[in-house]
């Protein structure tokens, strides 16, 4: 089972071992660095093999989304379909690891949204899907490639990461050069990481997504930081995996910010961030996948504190990354049949009067359906000001109250200043109220 173990350490330590050794020895080994100079352009093809890939384009995806269905002629006829292989990564470990916030636990987060996103994925036909984890554990495939090919992957990796660094030192490849700084992963999670890049490999998927919420590096706990939005890195341009994982994560951008805000986190700034390091999206060129680890939002914001209010949130962010790679592939059917917005927040049906003068003005879906339709319809967020300022929260506040005036003045709604009365009430069910469709 470990033949690839031995056989990778062999050709690592032939090709980087015996330069370290000569350079220590001096002499003694000259004769024996010569016979492996002669032999080191050899051992690194031989070692680039054992670890090469076979990257996706952007025609290669776009391909297998438009293969027409063929039908198999059997004793039980079967329809047979090529489809995009997607994989799922819900960020951390079960029961470890991950950003918290008073009870929001991201590693709890992360699971939430990615099932919805499986839901909407797995509703069309061209989707095959796969995820790394639940709530509580690894898939069974993943836990028994964990333990089964452990010392395979460590030995993938350690070749992988000196592969790259013979590149580096003969100039094919460039040093990887970070503009955010990530925390360390310890050992072991790393490795599993690597395994998961590497069973993609071995296992045809075309798309990895990598499920995350950001926090801010430093903030008193229970006290929300300063940052806000969402951020969707990718593998970094020298990487043989870059072109499809960017013209993906840019079609994926394009629907987050029609709702949400991008990350004002300075080096995330502009939304697709190439990152050299992250192991999720092919660090040290591993990756075939076209690959994206979406940052969702920061974990502390408003509109993820009040469970009803988090649940619609996170579905609507998994929907809108569906709606981004049907934008990828297929433009003229994006918004699956039965639904008249490219939102999950509507339609809303809104039952009675409300205003930020209710006692806890806590989040509530009430409000982020009113935010989503002023949105929808313009008014949202207020002139002046932007999405990190004024986001979906959920909350009444100050953003809500001036974008509400201006939706009001739009339909000569009076007498309701800083409310949603039965007039507002009456126009928000009419314009984006639930109906048939």
């Amino acid at each position: 089972m470990h033949v690839k173990y031995y056989l990778y350490t062999i050709l690592t330590l032939m090709l980087f071992g015996v330069p370290a050794v000569s350079s220590r020895f001096g002499n003694q080994v000259n004769e024996i660095s010569q016979i492996f100079s002669e032999t080191t352009d050899q051992v690194a093809s031989v070692l680039t093999a054992l670890i090469s890939h076979n990257p996706k384009s952007v025609a290669d995806l776009k391909s297998d989304y438009n293969q027409p269905i063929v039908t198999v002629s059997s004793i039980n006829a079967a329809t047979v379909q090529p489809k995009v292989r997607i994989l799922i990564v819900p960020g951390h470990e079960p029961n470890y690891g991950g950003a918290e916030f008073g009870s929001l636990k991201e590693r709890e987060m992360t699971v939430e949204l990615g099932q919805d996103l499986l839901t909407f994925l797995n509703a069309n036909s061209h989707y095959q899907t796969f995820v790394t984890r639940d709530d509580s554990a690894w898939m069974p495939t993943f836990a028994d490639y964990f333990k089964n090919d452990w010392n395979d992957i460590l030995a993938w990796e350690k070749a992988s990461i000196q592969d790259m660094a013979h590149r580096i030192s003969i100039g094919e490849s460039t040093p990887p050069v970070s503009t955010v700084y990530h925390n360390s992963a310890p050992a072991n999670v790393a490795t599993r990481l690597y395994g998961i890049t590497k069973w993609a490999n071995e296992n045809n998927i075309d798309i990895t997504i990598h499920i995350h919420f950001n926090d801010d590096t430093v903030h008193p706990a229970g006290v929300p930081g300063t940052h806000s939005g969402f951020a969707i890195y990718i593998p970094e341009h020298q990487y043989a995996n870059s072109t499809s994982s960017k013209a993906l994560a840019e079609s994926v951008f394009k629907r987050l910010s029609r709702y949400s805000p991008v990350s004002d986190l300075p080096g995330e700034s502009s939304g697709v961030v190439e990152d050299p390091d992250l192991i999720a999206v092919g660090a040290h060129d591993t990756a075939d996948a076209a690959s994206m680890l979406i940052e969702y939002g920061y974990i502390y914001e408003s509109q993820f504190a009040d469970p009803d209010t988090r649940s619609l949130a996170l579905k609507d962010l998994a929907f809108q990354t569906y709606l981004g790679l049907q934008d990828f592939f297929d433009p003229s059917n994006v918004v699956p049949a039965g639904l008249s917005y490219d939102t999950i927040a509507l339609p809303h049906s809104w039952s009675q009067p409300f205003s930020g003068k209710d006692s806890s003005n806590s989040p509530n879906i009430d409000t982020f359906a009113l935010q989503t339709a002023m949105l929808f319809d313009g008014e949202y967020p207020p002139s002046s000001k932007d999405m990190n300022q004024c986001p979906r929260s959920g909350k009444f506040g100050l953003c809500t109250k001036q974008a509400l005036q201006a939706f009001q003045d739009k339909y000569s709604i009076t007498g309701e200043k800083d409310s949603v009365g039965l007039k507002t009430l009456q126009v928000l069910n009419t314009n984006f109220g639930a109906r048939t469709i």
